[in-house]
């Protein structure tokens, strides 16, 4: 019996029990959430992850915040000046901001913390390479002296894709970029408890008493005051989507991060719960290839496959017929935001014909190689999309090593470069928050950067070129246009492969003031 039918004979039963449960118990301070998926890498500058992202926004905070029109706010500054010509930057920041070991928070903290995160990060590099100087003028004053004029500075500084700048103490900012930060301190709403981790199944994060939120301006995006209701918030990691389910619906947890869309239906019916897509953005799919290796480092047989690629097909294993629930043809920016277009889009439209690729295939010059394909299985959607997508790729004739493991495990094995046969990899499945795709500067995965760029390491100074002049260009029709470049040349490059939007629902129970987005543990109060 598959999940669905079994949950067709239960789901009567659990909702039953749901009835009796008692509601969140009046004056409980401990908000109960079960997480997407394991929390693996704690520093907030190591990883692309979007679950160390959720988490570094509950231990730190950022220079500046953004609201939910992507527009940036100060958020630790009180303020900011710059120079007429735009060369220099000063940001003053709040007073009574301390870390959670008990140091106020200085300004040689912020420039530590900012200098390791622009090593990490695209949009931060950027930063730094027009950057001439950034300094310390006294404890609560940040200066940036520029090469050039650099009008997105607040933007970078208040990012809220991975990786995000957070501002951590200068000892622990002074730690190799390459090497995890393992002592977990930061400025932000909640202080990281961690003797009770448990890895794999459990981290607990307490209300920072000390924290001061801004008193100016509402509470949207990372951008206003982080006002906490809650004494505790404990993430619960609970792979079976089944388990996690009766979980919420017994009342054993409050909030569950993403549902299951095959479950959506019993949630939706469970007596009070509330049910809705929180980040209308969505998640994107995607099949990174390895341009070190064969067979993607030749770009007829990466072109060959683009054509096998159904993003219809991958979609549907994840949301079933809703149309609502999916967005296909995917290009390579977020649908619905103003960088997107689907110009260029043609190969990913249409029916795919994969006995005509077969012989494309092996004209392309394909001799049989093992294509190592990972996906991470404790990511069902990721796991959905790899089980299409290793299929269609099998009926165009390529031999198929179809490696399923964990999350952990994947981003450990994808940092190899080697070839299949030392360790390596071929492609892998991963997803984005719609988000990370919104433009040039936070999206990392079209770049043409080589081995210094994001893994897979397609080395293109086209794309380069335009990522310079998107940045560079002085006003929105350019940049869109600008933009439209770039996906013609990563159609060409096949710098990966676009797989499809989808949006997921949350669930809870006895909560209120849940933001919209990603998810966030400030202003959420008890109903």
């Amino acid at each position: 019996m598959d999940r669905r039918s079994m949950f067709k004979a239960t789901g009567a039963a659990a909702l039953g029990s749901a009835a009796a449960a008692p509601a969140l118990a009046q004056g409980n301070r401990t908000l109960r959430f079960i997480a997407q998926i394991d929390l693996t890498f704690l520093d907030p500058h190591f990883s692309t992850a979007n679950i160390s992202r959720n988490h570094a926004y509950m231990v730190y905070d950022t220079l500046f915040g953004l609201d939910e029109n992507y527009n940036a706010k100060p958020q630790m500054l009180e303020g900011f000046t710059t120079s007429s010509d735009g060369k220099q930057w000063d940001l003053k920041l709040r007073e009574n901001l301390w870390f959670h070991d008990g140091e106020p928070v200085r300004a040689k903290d912020c420039v530590a913390s900012l200098k390791r995160w622009a090593v990490r990060d695209a949009f931060g590099g950027a930063l730094m390479r027009s950057t001439d100087e950034l300094s310390a003028v006294d404890d609560r004053t940040i200066r940036f002296k520029m090469k050039r004029p650099f009008p997105l500075l607040p933007d970078a500084l208040g990012k809220f894709v991975a990786m995000m700048p957070a501002i951590m103490p200068e000892r622990l900012a002074n730690t190799d970029p390459n090497t995890q930060v393992t002592e977990i301190i930061g400025s932000g709403p909640f202080r990281y408890i961690a003797n009770e981790r448990l890895q794999g199944a459990r981290n607990v994060y307490q209300k920072f008493d000390r924290y001061v939120p801004r008193a100016d301006g509402p509470a949207i995006g990372t951008a206003g005051p982080k006002v906490v209701h809650f004494d505790r918030v404990v993430w619960s990691t609970i792979p079976d989507a089944s388990t996690a389910a009766g979980a919420l619906i017994n009342n054993e947890q409050d909030w569950w991060e993403y549902v299951s869309h095959d479950l959506s239906p019993m949630v939706r019916r469970a007596r009070g719960i509330t049910m809705r897509v929180q980040d209308e953005v969505g998640t994107l799919g995607m099949l990174r290839p390895n341009f070190l290796q064969p067979p993607f480092d030749n770009p007829a047989i990466r072109k060959v496959v683009m054509k096998a690629i159904d993003q219809t097909a991958c979609m549907q294993a994840i949301v079933g017929d809703d149309r609502s629930m999916y967005h296909t043809p995917l290009g390579f920016f977020c649908p619905g935001t103003p960088m997107a277009t689907e110009v260029g889009l043609e190969p990913l439209k249409g029916p795919r014909d994969y006995e005509a690729l077969k012989q494309e295939l092996i004209a392309a010059g394909y001799k049989g190689e093992r294509v190592v394909m990972m996906v991470a299985s404790d990511y069902l959607t990721m796991k959905l999309q790899g089980d299409v997508v290793a299929d269609s790729l099998k009926r165009i004739g390529m031999n198929v090593d179809y490696l399923v493991t964990d999350w952990g495990s994947m981003l450990q094995r994808r940092t190899n470069r080697g070839p299949v046969d030392r360790g390596g990899w071929s492609c892998f499945i991963t997803t984005w928050t719609g988000t990370d795709w919104v433009s040039p500067a936070v999206h990392i995965s079209i770049r043409g950067r080589g081995e210094a760029g994001y893994p897979g390491w397609n080395n293109n100074p086209r794309l380069e070129e335009l990522y310079n002049a998107w940045m560079d260009a002085p006003d929105l029709p350019t940049r869109q246009a600008i933009c439209r470049d770039i996906q013609l040349a990563c159609m060409d490059e096949c710098t990966y492969y676009p797989l499809g939007q989808y949006k997921q629902a949350s669930a809870w129970r006895g909560l209120r003031d849940v933001q919209p987005g990603f998810s966030k543990f400030w202003g959420v109060r008890p109903a």
